[in-house]
């Protein structure tokens, strides 16, 4: 395990910030006494292969100056913004003092392994609280981390078999997945303009168990078309002009739509019930002990990717979607807040929020955020949708049930 320290250069880019009002916590809520959130990191280059090499278009690709994969300079001041507004919403719920630098009975930062969710902790924790050195925990570079990457462990219960029937049941097969955005790759089809079509890679629609057994593999016009989109997107969050974004030939609520077919890559890998087990149940371990352990901090704030937030979002039965964005694509910097409040009858109630910035504040780079409530079916309690804990904890176990039985 590494930590790293923020220091008060690290605030740069906070200063450069125009102040703007956020959703502070309403004001007939009660206090939280504690707060757990697992969010994506921020805006990045594209990942390599991730507009994949047949893929054609009318006219070159932008350049990048961030290297490939890593959160760019826009994205860390977007993440610092995110983590401004953030302290209001902490401080009005009670969970951060006003003044001074959280110490750790109060915050903990913990990211995955990856440079860019490093990077990204850094950031958020420079924007949270300029001039305190704050920890950044995480695991060497490249070494596996279970809470966010699973199924990289290679947990010996995993079945890829069932996962595949899993799949198959959840999306009606993938020819029916494709056809449900056929709309979408359209639209990314006009958007690419090759001299003649298709754009995207055509090959035919499958997913299947890989050869070792321990992953899945998906082909067909979704895994074609997803990174693509996903890039697009991130040029507009980027602050590309927009006669870059897409060419010209994007506008912002058709990026909203191409972010269907990004996030369509969920529906294979994070949101089947097998699936979402195996990719939650380490992180609902963790989840679970800040919720119930004696000593465990006010926040926990834990920076992975877009798959942690649509695996955990399905465990919990419950939408996420940013201003700007398509239903169920987490945005950068997006996350689920889990909140443990006091109940009226004196036990302990959970309340969850999809906590984000808008596709225009992240390419602003402006500190407002909007929390979305978030309703748990069969455990909505009161107009501040509450669910007592040991509910919750149940809905947790049920959840990731799957990744824990032993054959």
């Amino acid at each position: 395990m590494k930590i790293r320290s923020v220091g008060r250069a690290c605030a740069l880019w906070a200063l450069l910030l125009t102040p703007v009002a956020t959703q502070a916590a309403p004001q007939s809520s009660p206090r939280v006494e504690r707060l757990v959130l697992l969010m994506r990191h921020g805006v990045r280059s594209p990942l390599d292969g991730e507009v994949p090499l047949a893929t054609r278009t009318g006219r070159p690709w932008p350049h990048w100056e961030a290297p490939a994969e890593q959160v760019t300079p826009h994205g860390v001041a977007a993440l610092q913004a995110l983590a401004k507004a953030d302290r209001r919403w902490f401080q009005a719920a009670g969970l951060l003092a006003d003044k001074g630098c959280p110490d750790a009975a109060t915050l903990r930062l913990w990211t995955n392994s990856s440079p860019r969710t490093i990077a990204s902790g850094e950031a958020y924790a420079a924007g949270l609280a300029p001039g305190c050195a704050l920890a950044i925990g995480h695991r060497p570079i490249g070494e596996n981390d279970p809470i966010f990457e699973p199924l990289g462990a290679r947990p010996k219960s995993f079945d890829a078999r069932q996962a595949v029937e899993s799949i198959l049941r959840y999306t009606g097969g993938i020819d029916a997945l494709a056809k449900r955005h056929a709309a979408g790759l359209a639209l990314l089809e006009r958007v690419l303009a090759c001299p003649s079509g298709p754009c995207s890679p055509v090959e035919p629609s499958a997913v299947r168990a890989t050869e070792d057994g321990h992953g899945i593999d998906l082909k067909g016009p979704i895994r074609a078309a997803s990174g693509t989109a996903q890039v697009l997107m991130l040029q507009y969050l980027e602050g590309l002009p927009m006669a870059k974004v897409g060419w010209g030939r994007a506008t912002p609520a058709q990026l909203a739509a191409l972010g269907a077919v990004h996030g369509a890559l969920f529906d294979v890998f994070s949101r089947p019930a097998y699936m979402a087990a195996f990719q939650m149940a380490p992180t609902v371990d963790r989840i679970a002990r800040d919720l119930t352990a004696d000593a465990a901090p006010a926040i926990d704030l834990l920076f992975g990717h877009d798959t942690n937030v649509a695996a955990l979002a399905a465990v919990l039965g419950v939408p996420v979607q940013a201003p700007g964005f398509a239903a169920n694509d987490p945005s950068p910097g997006g996350g689920i807040a889990i909140a443990l409040v006091p109940a009226p009858d004196g036990g302990k109630d959970v309340r969850l929020w999809y906590r984000s910035q808008s596709a225009a504040d992240i390419r602003a780079a402006r500190d407002r955020t909007t929390w979305t409530p978030l309703r748990l079916e069969g455990c909505d309690q009161g107009r501040d949708h509450r669910c007592p804990l040991p509910q919750f904890l149940k809905r947790l176990e049920i959840g990731t049930a799957p990744a824990r039985d032993r054959p």
